[in-house]
């Protein structure tokens, strides 16, 4: 994975990453059409499919929404990097095949607007405008099938 990053502060909750207006539609294009509104109005104008999202301390606190970590993945966000992630957030994550990095040095050394490449295998993250890595706290073998998969319903299914 790699892209471009853009940058978010601490404690951003899930109704920053889609607004509660919108949880009435399960439709993936309108949910991306309103990826991050209420925390960056130009995010969906500005970002393109592949970039990073990179956040400060508690990334998606709020309420349990499955929407928001749909909406960030079905705008095309590759993957988030984080100090770190609200557990429900986290989990909902995984479960739908949204792969999420916990890294404060990362977190914290990366700007906005620099490119980075994340290697899941190695658990490195790279900066690769200023050429330097980063570890991130490396996944159970599980989890990285599941993110594989697309999700815990994809990988249930290939695999039972």
């Amino acid at each position: 994975m790699s892209g471009k990053c853009w940058k978010y502060e601490d404690n951003v909750n899930t109704d920053e990453i889609i607004p509660a207006r919108y949880l009435n539609t399960t439709d993936l294009e309108e949910l991306a059409s309103h990826c991050m509104e209420d925390v960056d109005p130009d995010f969906v104008k500005k970002a393109k499919k592949g970039d990073i999202i990179v956040a400060g301390e508690n990334f998606g606190c709020g309420s349990s929404r499955e929407h928001a970590p749909l909406s960030i993945k079905a705008f095309g966000i590759s993957c988030i990097i984080a100090k770190s992630f609200a557990r429900i957030f986290f989990r909902n994550a995984i479960n739908i095949g949204l792969p999420i990095f916990e890294s404060k040095e990362a977190a914290m050394a990366i700007n906005e607007g620099e490119e980075v490449q994340v290697d899941i295998n190695s658990s490195k993250i790279i900066n690769l405008t200023t050429k330097k890595e980063f570890p991130f706290t490396p996944f159970a073998d599980e989890m990285k099938d599941i993110i594989s998969a697309g999700g815990l319903m994809e990988y249930v299914k290939s695999n039972y």
